[in-house]
């Protein structure tokens, strides 16, 4: 039988995949072949860790959760634009530094224009 961390690992990385659209509880324990039970305490616990949250649904005339990943796997879309990459300084840039991204103008435009197309693309939210 495998160890309720292992399990909560692979409710996580399940729950993960699925995205914004996340997944029914139900569902999620069909997928790893566990009881309704066990999935009801894997989810709690993954709840009262902090990594994800869960939002009551009525799904098929019953009440059940859909659960949300707090976090992202990190893809490189996210940083290919970083001018960080392709900057000439890039060897020597750290705390203390000469050049430092504390005090780099390109890095802190580069930010602000990512905030600014992701707050766009949500609505403004």
């Amino acid at each position: 039988m495998p160890r309720q961390n292992d399990m909560e690992q692979k409710a996580l990385q399940l729950i993960m995949n699925m995205g914004s659209t996340g997944v029914l509880q139900s569902e999620l324990w069909r997928k790893m072949n566990a009881s309704s039970r066990e999935g009801s305490r894997i989810s709690i616990k993954l709840e009262n860790k902090g990594l994800i949250y869960r939002k009551n649904e009525l799904s098929n005339g019953r009440w059940t959760y859909r659960l949300y990943s707090k976090r992202q796997p990190v893809h490189i879309d996210s940083i290919i634009t970083s001018p960080c990459l392709t900057c000439p300084e890039n060897m020597r840039c750290g705390a203390g530094a000469k050049a430092s991204p504390n005090e780099c103008d390109r890095l802190t435009q580069w930010i602000l224009e990512t905030v600014s197309k992701e707050t766009e693309s949500s609505g403004g939210n």
